[in-house]
């Protein structure tokens, strides 16, 4: 089992302010990882409160049960993957919830002690999978794709300028086994260092995200994470990288509009309704204060959204309420609740 001594969450504070923690709420961590963030929560929570952390990696989620045993029946760790948000939280119960985190950056955990070669400073197999149970790892990708299929995976994941040259090197030096081997062949197909980053980082995060599927499964568990917070519940995403952001911000936008019809359609026909409110217009970034303590935050972006009422659920609701039993003691008075209600078109 791997311990995390070194771990620094990224944006500690910020990212429990956007929660909005309070006492006795019900908080999803989507990446426990170190269990950084999942502290804060759980103490400023307390009393009451609980915590649902998941995890795709089998030695994090060890090491978070580890970490957060002193808090005991108020935390529940769960291998899988958020992908699978939704029916995790219906097997164990836990919904409605008061606030969901995403970090989406890898732990220190397994950048530094996995050895499933997720960084290129380590000698270590060329693995990349969060779960050892993937069926597809990077090494595959590297040996066995085609070249054009491997420079695709660069350039669409890794934004990588040169992905042919890439690609090719790759090919023409096949058979590659571990970390430093793909890091070699990628310096000298392009040269070496780029400024302030290794040659070999988009291509290793490129990789990563292909072999976890990483970008299909966040755009899911978001879509999911909506559906189970309550009212006015957070949604609080960490990412570090443009694709990541894009796809958060993207449907932060979708899910704050009343109408996504094209520009070009006159009449509204999506029969879309909001469902979340942008908390903050800009995105998120780390203090520089904080960028020195811990480098590996410089590009984190965090955007936040609050859940809110669809008029469809507001009706619903309404409705429901208006034709409570009459024996039931806090009924209204519901017909004609209704029919004010209607006319003042609180609920149409």
């Amino acid at each position: 089992m791997i311990s995390a001594p070194d771990h620094i969450p990224v944006m500690l504070e910020k990212a429990t302010a956007a929660l909005n923690v309070q006492h006795g709420g019900r908080y999803i961590d989507c990446t426990i990882g170190g269990g950084g963030h999942a502290v804060a929560v759980l103490e400023q929570s307390s009393p009451g409160g609980q915590l649902l952390g998941i995890d795709a990696d089998p030695e994090a989620a060890e090491a978070a049960r580890t970490k957060l045993k002193a808090y005991g029946s108020s935390v529940l760790v769960v291998n899988d993957n958020f992908y699978n948000l939704e029916a995790i939280c219906i097997k164990h119960d836990f919904t409605p919830v008061h606030g969901i985190l995403l970090d989406l950056g890898l732990s220190s955990l397994q950048l530094n002690e996995s050895g499933r070669g997720f960084s290129f400073q380590y000698e270590a197999p060329l693995d990349m999978r969060f779960n050892p149970e993937q069926p597809v790892s990077a090494a595959d990708i590297v040996n066995t794709y085609s070249e054009a299929e491997i420079a695709r995976i660069i350039r669409e994941y890794g934004e990588e300028s040169y992905s042919r040259r890439i690609a090719w090197h790759i090919i023409n030096q096949r058979p590659i086994e571990t970390t430093l081997e793909l890091a070699k062949v990628v310096e000298k197909a392009t040269g070496g260092r780029r400024g302030r980053i290794h040659s070999a980082t988009k291509t290793f995060q490129a990789l990563r995200i292909a072999v976890n599927q990483e970008l299909e499964k966040l755009g899911s568990a978001l879509k999911q994470a909506v559906s189970l917070l309550g009212y006015e519940g957070r949604l609080v995403v960490i990412s570090y990288h443009s694709l990541e952001d894009r796809i958060v911000k993207n449907f932060f936008r979708q899910e704050s509009s009343d109408c996504i019809c094209p520009p070009q359609v006159v009449s509204c026909s999506c029969n879309h309704t909001a469902r979340l409110k942008v908390i903050s217009k800009k995105v998120i970034t780390p203090s520089e204060e904080e960028i020195k303590i811990n480098p590996r935050s410089r590009s984190a972006r965090m955007r936040v959204a609050e859940r809110i009422v669809t008029r469809q659920e507001w009706r619903e609701t309404a409705e429901r309420l208006c034709f409570l039993n009459e024996t039931d003691a806090t009924a209204w008075r519901k017909p004609a609740l209704l029919k004010k209600m209607r006319a003042a078109s609180l609920i149409n």
